[in-house]
């Protein structure tokens, strides 16, 4: 399966239609996980295809139709433990800075999906090495310092996201 397959761009269609809509769904089964705006929408729906492309993973994040998208469960939590991987051995503090709000707001996803995240330090992750090494190096912070930062920041993302 495609990576591309998951969390494609909006086509002409959808736009069309988002103009008549206010909000769309994130959804589980029968449990809205999140009722962003349309624009909060297609902007993490973007950044889901560059963070797809980036683990190397599909998001489990179906396309958006009639304002609704579904979320695989499986393939999820499976992005969202690779993804943690990723975040946690990328090194340079550019990246880490662009990627750290697109990671809050899929842990509050996970955690409202009653996903349990695998917090495992890189260097045991598959493929732990560091990645995208800046020069000179960001401080390095201790796995259990970066992984309590990234928790309080989700914790805070999700009082303003709506389910």
């Amino acid at each position: 399966m495609s990576v591309a397959h998951y969390a494609g761009p909006y086509d002409q269609h959808e736009e069309a239609h988002e103009e008549a809509t206010v909000s769309q769904y994130f959804d589980m089964g029968d449990q809205t996980l999140w009722n962003p705006s349309n624009g909060a929408s297609r902007l993490f729906m973007s950044q889901v295809n560059v963070y797809q492309a980036e683990v190397g993973l599909p998001s489990g994040i179906g396309p958006m139709k009639a304002d609704e998208c579904q979320i695989d469960p499986t393939m999820f939590k499976a992005f969202v433990d690779g993804l943690l991987a990723w975040h946690r051995r990328t090194s340079h503090a550019v990246m880490a800075a662009l990627s750290e709000g697109f990671v809050a707001t899929v842990l509050v996803l996970a955690e409202r999906a009653d996903i349990e995240v695998n917090w495992q330090p890189a260097h045991f992750a598959e493929g732990g090495e560091l990645r995208d090494v800046q020069v000179p190096t960001a401080p390095d912070s201790s796995e259990g310092a970066w992984a309590a930062a990234l928790q309080q920041k989700s914790r805070e993302l999700g009082r303003f996201m709506a389910t």
